[in-house]
């Protein structure tokens, strides 16, 4: 009996053990299940470190990730290319939004068929997308005027290349005028300029608004071909140094400009975090593990996600740029 009763123990002792050995994270998930994302002029330097970070997050759960979008800036193709998507049955779907109203049939009717949907970097707020990670463009507008400011003892004349029309610049632009105009008095936005997203359109303004404004000290461009063409302009007018300039984005004709001292800096946006996080999220939606309530949440029409996460610009300059290139 006693012989019985040991092997008992040690068959329940074993068995708890070997329990815990393989007992299954439920943030483990098969290479079979596939998540996609979604963008459109797929072909640029800026989602590659979306992806990355999209491919991170998959890494640590276990689950496979593939990268596909319109090669053009066509709203049609991107439908096209999000419906095929569809089809596929994904485990879940990471898109940015060429136009919030011509995507949001397809969204909707994907999250209909089970497959959740999060965007990034462009939204569609009308749709029913879960969640929107994003760079708050007018904080970065924001960050940009008050280090400007300080490259500047807060005083001066400064100018700003847009892009107008399209929102997200709109906001930069925001951010920067309305911190210049609110905490420096001492200061002034003296040229508001078109960019027009080209270089050559952005020298162009440059070297208008220097001839314009003789004592111009700064400049803000709210992307990076408008900060680009503005480098080329100060250079050539021999303005390095008198006349900073904050840019934006991290490509790598930006990132030269820095390195070599005529952008004095330019603000990054948290790309990899949108990946990362953005596969977090589809990863937890796809896999039931979000209980914001006791009970089903879907049917009380309880949020399972922050609607928008705002993740975040760091300021990139000669001390941290070579940890921008290649990234």
């Amino acid at each position: 009996m006693k012989k019985y009763l040991f092997l008992l123990l040690t068959v329940a002792v074993l068995s708890v053990g070997f329990s815990g050995v393989v007992a299954a994270s439920p943030l483990q998930g098969s290479e079979d299940d596939v998540y996609y994302m979604v963008t459109f002029v797929s072909g640029i330097e800026y989602w590659k470190p979306a992806f990355k970070g999209m491919e991170a997050a998959a890494k640590n759960l276990g689950v496979t990730v593939k990268y596909t979008g319109a090669n053009d800036y066509d709203i049609n193709q991107q439908v096209t290319v999000l419906e095929q998507v569809i089809a596929k049955k994904p485990a879940g779907i990471l898109l940015t939004c060429i136009n919030p109203d011509a995507l949001k049939r397809p969204i909707n009717g994907a999250i209909e068929q089970g497959i959740p949907v999060v965007t990034f970097d462009a939204d569609s707020p009308k749709s029913d997308r879960y969640s929107f990670l994003a760079t708050s463009n007018y904080s970065a507008g924001v960050k940009a005027a008050r280090y400007l400011a300080e490259l500047n003892n807060e005083k001066g004349e400064v100018g700003l290349i847009t892009i107008p029309g399209q929102l997200n610049h709109e906001e930069r632009a925001a951010g920067f005028k309305e911190t210049i105009a609110n905490e420096y008095p001492n200061m002034e936005v003296a040229s508001v300029q078109d960019g027009k997203s080209d270089q050559a359109a952005s020298a162009a303004a440059m070297g208008a608004m220097l001839q314009a404004h003789p004592n111009l000290v700064g400049v803000f461009t709210t992307e990076a071909s408008t900060g680009v063409g503005a480098a080329t302009a100060v250079k050539e007018a021999d303005k390095v140094g008198d006349v900073n300039i904050i840019s934006f984005d991290v490509d790598k004709g930006t990132l030269d400009f820095v390195k070599s001292g005529v952008i004095d800096a330019t603000i990054a946006q948290g790309t990899w975090t949108m990946g990362y996080w953005g596969e977090m999220f589809l990863f937890h939606l796809a896999n039931g593990l979000l209980t914001p309530i006791d009970g089903d949440w879907k049917t009380a029409k309880v949020a399972p996600l922050p609607a928008y996460v705002d993740t975040g610009v760091s300021i990139v300059t000669k001390d941290n740029v070579e940890y921008f290139y290649g990234k």
